[in-house]
């Protein structure tokens, strides 16, 4: 081959012990088409290839440096690994000296060095990832718990503040299962122990699949978690490299049966107002929260988290709000101050930045008639609850539900027409494309990237197909193929 050695290997006079062998062949460092390590080394023992990839080319040229050294000294090499026998040697030695660590310890030391430098969602996104993969990491009997609990515990366990406290009575049970039959880390090279997790991160307990994000999010976690178990010695490699990828269903491009048009947009924002009239006005606090949403395409967090401070409200024509915080909804176990709302930036901006968003008259004159109802809320927020806290997404997801019933006809509150306040804000974005507004610009004023923006809404702007068929048309028109 063009990429091995000129020079034959090196072999000693005797043969080596079974499993081992002293035919090595190996290769020039290649570069391969990949982000990470795009840098391979590949050798053969005994007629097995191995490779390995490296982040730099200095790296790799190390590794084949150390493998060469090993032939010229005579020594053999395990077919298996590839590796030269003084390595595995070394390494059976260090197994040995050093128990390898189990699962849910690994986890709350793992989770414990990242918490302080994580968001209250990061937190719980990594929570919910390792407690899945844990109810493939313990062994079961017919005394185990079952999954629900194992899961609550895990959770509650794993939070540093929990350390050394007692679990509640009702994960008492699961909590020493967890701590006393989780598997030690190494069994994750077992084939069928990481199937097994490989099913955790794709199903829900009740064995349907999981939704695609989810599974992204699950999956996202334990491959952090498991690079750092290869940084500290625990694996060898990290398994789900070379695990296949399941394609799963996924909510990264909008379903268009969730878009509402004017008229159903004007019509969910007046039903608002009528929720709980006569229960503190719930709905009429928060017709102007669905309305930045529906109007300005901002997220439910942004609008959480909106000041009086951060509005531009001119008496006549267009305002801006400027935002700059957003308060997304974490259990208080996952926040520093012990909030349910985190304190964060702007998604995927610098924590020091801000987004101005120019608003429309309409939205202005919807934004001062409810400051001069309700005022502003604790810390000048436009949108408070009736105390003037923070106001909840259960809260929110409440009052849009009881809208929906009075909006709506009865075989459209079943359909998943505006299911979500969420869904004001992907009608929103939607009406600008349709708009004609261009999608850099879009994705500015929403925080998104054009990239995003043009993924997940190709699909709903209105024209298209038809653009699309008429180009066609008019190409077998010219070939001569049109009836």
């Amino acid at each position: 081959m063009s990429t091995t050695d000129d020079a034959s290997p090196l072999r000693p006079h005797g043969e080596a012990r079974p499993g081992y062998s002293l035919d090595v062949r190996l290769w020039k460092v290649t570069k391969v088409d990949r982000k990470a390590r795009p840098y391979q080394l590949r050798w053969v023992v005994g007629g097995k290839v191995s490779s390995a990839t490296f982040a730099t080319s200095a790296l790799a040229e190390n590794r084949r440096s150390e493998l060469r050294q090993a032939m010229r000294r005579g020594e053999a090499f395990e077919i298996v690994s590839g590796q030269p026998e003084s390595e595995v040697r070394a390494a059976e030695a260090a197994a040995e000296a050093k128990p390898s660590l189990r699962w849910f310890e690994f986890c709350r030391k793992y989770i414990a060095g990242r918490w302080r430098m994580s968001a209250a969602k990061t937190r719980e996104g990594m929570a919910d990832g390792l407690a899945a993969v844990a109810l493939a990491m313990v062994r079961r009997n017919e005394n185990t718990p079952e999954d629900k609990a194992l899961r609550l515990a895990f959770r509650w366990a794993i939070v540093p503040a929990n350390l050394g406290q007692e679990p509640p009575a009702e994960l008492k049970a699961a909590y020493e299962w967890l701590t006393k039959e989780d598997r030690p880390v190494a069994d994750l090279v077992d084939a069928e122990v990481f199937e097994d997790v490989l099913y955790r991160l794709s199903y829900r307990l009740d064995g349907t699949p999981a939704g695609g994000e989810t599974h992204k999010r699950r999956r996202r976690a334990l491959n952090t978690a498991l690079e750092h178990a290869v940084a500290i010695k625990e694996l060898p490699e990290n398994p789900l490299q070379g695990a296949h990828k399941k394609r799963m269903g996924s909510g990264a491009v909008v379903d268009r049966r969730v878009l509402v048009n004017a008229v159903q947009g004007r019509q969910l924002l007046t039903a608002v107002s009528y929720v709980g009239s006569w229960d503190r006005n719930r709905g009429r606090r928060l017709a102007a929260f669905y309305a930045v949403l529906y109007y300005a395409g901002l997220r439910p967090a942004e609008a959480v988290g909106m000041r009086l401070s951060d509005c531009h409200l001119p008496d006549a024509g267009w305002g801006t709000l400027t935002l700059r915080e957003t308060r997304p909804v974490s259990g208080k176990q996952w926040t520093d101050s012990g909030e349910r709302h985190d304190r964060r930036g702007l998604k995927a901006r610098e924590a020091d930045t801000d987004r101005p968003v120019p608003i429309p008259p309409v939205l202005v004159a919807i934004l001062r008639a409810h400051l001069k109802e309700f005022g502003t809320a604790k810390e000048g927020r436009v949108f408070g609850n009736e105390r003037g806290g923070v106001v909840g997404s259960s809260t929110y997801w409440r009052v849009w539900e009881e809208a929906r019933l009075f909006a709506l006809p009865p075989e459209r509150v079943d359909s998943p027409l505006a299911g979500r306040p969420y869904d004001l804000r992907h009608a929103c974005i939607t009406r600008w494309l349709n708009a004609g507004v261009p999608i850099a610009e879009v994705a500015r004023r929403v925080g998104n990237s054009p990239e995003v923006i043009h993924r997940r809404y190709h699909g709903c702007i209105d024209g298209h197909e038809e653009a699309a068929n008429a180009k066609i048309t008019k190409a077998l028109e010219e070939d001569g193929d049109a009836v």
